[in-house]
């Protein structure tokens, strides 16, 4: 293949990983503004919030359907009571038109009820009459901070019976990303990876939710790529902004190689959606 074919295709792989991008919002009272930036036909995933609960999630979800948009709640598991709490929660998704959860454990240090993990849950919903098209797990490209990387492959292992997808956690490298998809296809998981990308926004939030989040790591990728001495600058500049360029860059030669099975991006936005779509479409040709 010749190097124009080459970066041609690169290019499409960028732009077929914009256009399908899915957007992550928090429930917060922002919700409603935020989603007015975002395409008409967007798909939106909507994160339960320790301070706002299960229930604001799944009220945000009925109203964003509502207003015709695509919706992948949030549930995690340790925030559900009990199994009737899980079965009225499944209930009023379907009745919304719901195909699709992402069912992440909770970041909550002691569950609110019976489901300790994202297993317990999904094992759970699996006995109930209420279906979902498609069910998300967790991936972990660069680690977990409380657990060990066999412990986090045993619990993919158990858990992919109930999936039929995996979004990564945060990580700004690319290379980081597509070396773990290579590991979970060599331990047997074929499950389809929606790779989760930060959004565009100013470095001091970023590194404040980075390290917030355990992703030292890419923080030092960020580091070496931006250059350290460009890096302080943009982290104590007034309009220091990260965009994730070299990212979806990186992304795109394997966006459509069916090795990785790259089931698209997953934008975290922290409710900064008129930066990040500017951006997105900023990057698609006109």
């Amino acid at each position: 293949m010749s190097l124009k074919s080459r970066i041609s295709g690169d290019q499409e792989g960028v732009e077929t990983l914009l256009r399908n991008a899915r957007f992550e919002l928090m429930p917060f009272d922002s919700f409603d503004e935020e989603i007015e930036h975002l395409p008409a036909d967007a798909t939106i995933a909507i994160t339960t919030s320790p301070q706002l609960g299960i229930e604001r999630t799944v009220e945000k979800t009925e109203l964003a359907i509502e207003e015709g948009f695509e919706v992948v709640p949030h549930v995690a598991a340790r925030y559900v009571e009990d199994r009737e709490h899980l079965e009225e929660i499944a209930r009023r998704l379907t009745e919304a038109g719901v195909t699709d959860i992402f069912v992440p454990g909770g970041d909550r240090e002691e569950p609110v009820g019976e489901f300790e993990s994202a297993y317990d849950f999904l094992t759970t919903l699996d006995e109930m009459e209420y279906e979902f098209e498609d069910v998300g797990i967790t991936g972990y490209p660069e680690g977990h901070e409380f657990l060990d990387e066999e412990t986090l492959a045993e619990s993919m292992r158990k858990k992919e019976p109930y999936a039929t997808y995996i979004v990564t956690q945060l990580c700004y490298d690319p290379e980081a990303v597509l070396e773990w998809i290579e590991d979970i296809r060599a331990r047997g998981v074929d499950l389809p990876v929606e790779i989760g990308i930060p959004g565009v926004m100013k470095y001091q939030r970023l590194m404040q939710i980075s390290q917030k989040v355990g992703v030292g790591d890419s923080v030092k990728f960020l580091k070496k790529t931006t250059g350290i001495l460009g890096f302080v600058k943009q982290l104590i500049g007034s309009r220091g902004s990260y965009e994730p360029d070299d990212l979806v860059d990186g992304l795109g030669p394997y966006a459509d190689d069916e090795a990785y099975g790259i089931r698209g991006i997953h934008i975290y936005t922290f409710n900064q959606t008129p930066d990040t779509e500017s951006w997105r479409r900023g990057r698609l040709p006109s």
